[in-house]
Order: structure tokens, then C-alpha cells, then sequence
């Protein structure tokens, strides 16, 4: 059925559809923020590890937990952007990457439930955690739009 309204006027209907070609590069603002968040969540982390009353072990493996979630969330934001800019990516390394990613938070999440922490502390390095991650697929994304876009305007 074609429902018409009062405020329809029918030109929109023959209007020729404009296409826009739109600048997708990220602002300097959210390239700023991407990277204090990225260091905010990276510094904060590392800082409350430092003054946490852990064995030098436990530090150790909650600071690879955080770099390798920072390198698997890297790696299945450039495996995804890939798969949709048409380049090939084999389905082992972008399945890989993906494990990798959950494995990483698996991990820290088995840490945390099982550490002797207060509840707070916990949160705390679940909450610093996930924006690091979160904030390096944003630098990354930003990284790769501004370099796609310089690359574009040269030609």
C-alpha cells in the first residue's frame, strides 16, 4: 500500500538522488581521545599492578594478559576492516585473531575470579582493561582511515 502523508509533496519522490562523497577521516579531537584513552587505560592498569600487593608473577601474567588483548584486538580490527575492503584474509589467521581476542579476555577474567583482590580492584582492572582494548581498535581504525585517505588525495 502507498500511504500518503499531509507533509509529503511528492518532489522528494523526483528528486534525483545526490550522492555525497563523504570525507572519512577521523577528527583530531577523536584521534586525541583514541590515544588518552589508549594510554589512560594502558597507564592506569600498569600503575594499579604496580601497587598492587601481588607476587611478582601475578604481575607478570595479568601485564601479558593486557599487552595480548591489546595485540589480538588490533589484529581482528585490521582482520575485519580487510574481509570488508575486499582484501584476502585466510579464514585460519582472522579465526586466530578471534580466538585470540576471547582468550584474552577469558584469561583475565579467570584471574580476577579466582586473585584475592577486593571487589573493587577487580573491577578496576576488568573496567582499565577492556578501554584499553577498546581504545586501540579505535587508534588503529583512526590510523588506517587517515593513511587510506592521505593515500587517496595523492593520486
Amino acid at each position: 500500500m502507498n500511504y500518503n502523508f499531509s507533509n509529503d509533496t511528492g518532489e522528494e519522490k523526483n528528486k534525483k538522488k545526490i550522492q555525497k562523497e563523504f570525507d572519512n577521516k577521523p577528527t583530531p579531537a577523536f584521534i586525541g581521545a583514541s590515544w588518552v584513552a589508549l594510554v589512560a587505560g594502558m597507564l592506569a592498569f600498569c600503575v594499579g599492578l604496580s601497587n598492587a600487593a601481588m607476587l611478582l608473577n601475578e604481575k607478570g601474567y595479568y601485564l601479558t594478559i593486557l599487552l595480548f588483548g591489546l595485540f589480538s584486538a588490533v589484529s581482528v580490527q585490521k582482520n575485519v576492516r580487510d574481509r570488508l575492503e575486499g582484501t584476502e584474509v585466510t579464514d585460519m589467521y582472522y579465526g586466530i585473531s578471534w580466538f585470540a581476542a576471547l582468550a584474552s579476555i577469558t584469561l583475565l577474567v579467570i584471574g580476577l575470579w579466582n586473585a584475592d583482590l577486593e571487589l573493587s580492584e577487580k573491577g578496576f582492572y576488568g573496567m582499565s582493561f577492556t578501554l584499553s582494548l577498546f581504545a586501540a581498535i579505535a587508534v588503529q581504525k583512526n590510523t588506517r582511515d587517515k593513511k587510506f585517505i592521505e593515500s587517496t588525495e595523492e593520486v
